[in-house]
């Protein structure tokens, strides 16, 4: 059978599809994402590196900030290339404070999230950042502060602070902040001292990938004395406070969590965990006409089965 083009309407004038699949990329360290050549918009998962934790009954780092995009709905360019950071993890002290405790930024495009702010050493504040460190055990702070703010907000939650006792007094780390949950202050032991470290705050679940995946807990705070338990450490990674139980612990790489704070018979806090950036762009479906007549080929078809040629 002749079309009126001078074609014939036979079984190859079907429509092709020239589409792309779904495309997920993990970021475990810094690199280039090149997107597909019909990707115009992706979802994203930008989690920064982890703060650490301070020297001598410790507070517990805070997580990285969190920041997730889902649905596909951000803009991107096709066939382009786009720079990645991925934020390392605050490093442990067994001395002063200082910025490279706290976790490195992670990037993707315009998108940023904050690393986490340290757990502070001996007698000190929690830093603020993408979530808060929780504050040092011994502290002069008044009860439930001196943790760390979550700064900028909405990327994760404040550290854990004092949670009772006479200021100086014997009290262990409060607990890092998680993306989920705040970190726990300091626990109350024998109704006058609050020795036990504060717990690390959750961390927060992604299906980026298709498998719901906690990342971004906040490290456990440091136990005071060795009779005294540390901190767990928050879901999704966390590291665990020291104390009773054993030696404080880090944060595990690649969820962005926070490190473990110490006890007080140990010199060194633990280190963050790196963070990650993970990019998903969608299926594209892109039908092609080979032919010509595939449309017109469709009724043919619905009408003649496998027999039309």
């Amino acid at each position: 059978m002749a079309n009126a083009n001078g074609g014939i309407i036979g079984k190859y004038n079907v429509p092709v599809d020239n589409g792309q699949d779904e495309i997920i990329t993990t970021f475990n360290s810094s690199g280039t994402l090149t997107t597909g050549a019909l990707t115009t918009s992706v979802a994203w998962l930008v989690i920064a590196g982890g703060g650490g934790a301070g020297s001598t009954v410790s507070g517990g780092g805070g997580a990285g900030g969190y920041k997730e995009n889902v649905p596909t709905n951000f803009s991107v360019s096709a066939s382009t290339n786009y720079s990645i950071t991925v934020g390392a993890g605050g490093a442990g002290s067994a001395a002063g404070n200082s910025s490279s405790m706290n976790g490195s930024n992670s990037v993707f495009s315009t998108v940023t999230a904050t690393g986490g702010g340290y757990g502070s050493g001996f007698q000190g504040g929690g830093a603020a950042g993408g979530s808060g460190g929780g504050v040092g055990g011994r502290n002069g702070y008044a009860n439930t502060l001196g943790g760390g703010a979550a700064s900028p907000s909405g990327q994760g939650n404040a550290g854990g602070g004092r949670g009772g006792g006479g200021a100086n007094a014997l009290g262990g780390g409060g607990g890092g902040g998680g993306a989920y949950a705040a970190g726990g202050h300091s626990r109350e032991t024998d109704g006058t001292n609050y020795k036990e470290g504060g717990h690390g705050g959750a961390g927060k679940a992604s299906s980026i990938t298709g498998s719901s995946i906690t990342r971004a807990g906040g490290g456990g705070g440091g136990g005071d004395l060795s009779t005294s338990s540390g901190g767990n450490g928050g879901s999704g990674g966390g590291g665990t406070g020291g104390g009773s139980g054993g030696d404080d612990t880090a944060g595990t790489a690649n969820t962005g969590s926070g490190g473990g704070g110490c006890r007080s018979t140990d010199a060194v806090g633990s280190a963050g965990g790196s963070g990650v950036v993970i990019v998903k762009e969608p299926a594209v479906s892109n039908i092609e006409n080979t032919s010509g007549m595939w449309t017109m080929n469709a009724v043919y078809a619905a009408v003649l089965g496998d027999n039309w040629t």
